[in-house]
């Protein structure tokens, strides 16, 4: 059996550097090349410094490695993007064209993440189906429905392998936020533990999907591993594990830590980027075509969130 060699680009952002060490676990540190546009402190053994919108360097590295599968991560998430519209397009857009072309003339598959950012307010807000209308009011929603229509148009006119997951937020022990309106999921149990108080910038009664990193990076692995028989879609399938809203994490927090106390000083942008997506996934195809099944609630979540980051502030 012939091992795929991989590159992960943004490979430094939350869902990149713990991807990373999932890839290397399963498929071995030597056939998995980690790249960022900026230069870590201490570069793993096998990285590289590249901006995905260079062609020329990119396909260099693709030759070089003999690339069989991309995991494109680079982008600018939602609530940055909404502060830097243009370098959004310019980096979620341009770095994507340039990925799928070199994967098109070097026949790789590509792994290309989506969001619930893809939809808008007028998409059904509950159990959001897999078809329906995506209309986004946010520069990051605009370039991903257009990354999902790019990398489907890749697949029917030149057969490119490209696969995705509409990722709901993502909670992460290991890795900060990086400028995403979910943000707030991973701060509130770090804010638990150091002060058993937090200010939360979106109101409480605002429901959104989530899932925990790792169900994010199954998710991300079993996508690119099914049959693609199987696959009646191809980019963006929903996915999910848990939807609540502020309240709701303040409460399960409260079992562990009865003193926690929130309050609210709403951020008007990133309050109207969640008011326009979904409350509720629903992702029927996602189970059919490939598998999917999260282990992850909010309980089983809040406290392996709340007992990893206690025993590493314990430990300093």
């Amino acid at each position: 059996m012939v091992t795929d060699r991989i590159l992960v680009t943004g490979a430094l952002g939350q869902l990149g550097s713990e991807l990373a060490t999932e890839l290397c676990s399963r498929y071995g540190p030597s056939n998995v090349m980690l790249s960022d546009i900026r230069e870590p402190e201490v570069p793993p053994d096998r990285f590289v410094q590249l901006d995905a919108r260079d062609g020329e360097t990119l396909t260099r590295v693709v030759k070089s490695e003999r690339i069989t599968r991309i995991y494109h991560l680079a982008a600018l998430l939602s609530a940055v993007a909404e502060h830097r519209p243009q370098d959004a397009w310019d980096i979620n857009m341009n770095a994507l064209f340039t990925v799928l072309e070199v994967a098109r003339e070097a026949e790789c598959s590509v792994f290309t993440p989506s969001s619930i950012g893809a939809f808008g307010p007028q998409t059904p807000k509950d159990f959001t189906p897999q078809d329906t209308i995506q209309r986004p009011t946010s520069m990051y929603g605009v370039t991903k429905v257009a990354g999902e229509l790019l990398c489907d148009y890749y697949h029917h006119r030149y057969g490119v392998d490209t696969r995705g997951v509409r990722f709901p937020g993502i909670i992460s022990n290991v890795t900060p936020p990086g400028g995403g309106t979910t943000d707030y999921a991973v701060d509130i149990y770090y804010a638990a533990i150091r002060d058993h108080h937090y200010t939360c910038f979106l109101q409480g009664n605002t429901y959104l999907d989530m899932i925990y990193m790792p169900d994010a990076i199954k998710a991300a692995i079993d996508v690119m591993e099914a049959d693609p028989k199987r696959l009646r879609h191809r980019n963006a399938f929903n996915v999910t594990a848990m939807s609540f809203s502020p309240e709701d994490q303040a409460a399960y927090i409260r079992r562990y830590i009865p003193d926690f106390e929130i309050d609210y000083n709403v951020d008007p942008v990133r309050q109207a980027l969640a008011n326009s997506w979904p409350n509720t996934l629903e992702d029927y195809a996602a189970r059919v075509e490939w598998g999917w099944q999260p282990v992850y609630d909010l309980d089983l979540m809040t406290a392996d969130m709340l007992k990893t980051l206690s025993e590493r502030e314990a430990a300093g």
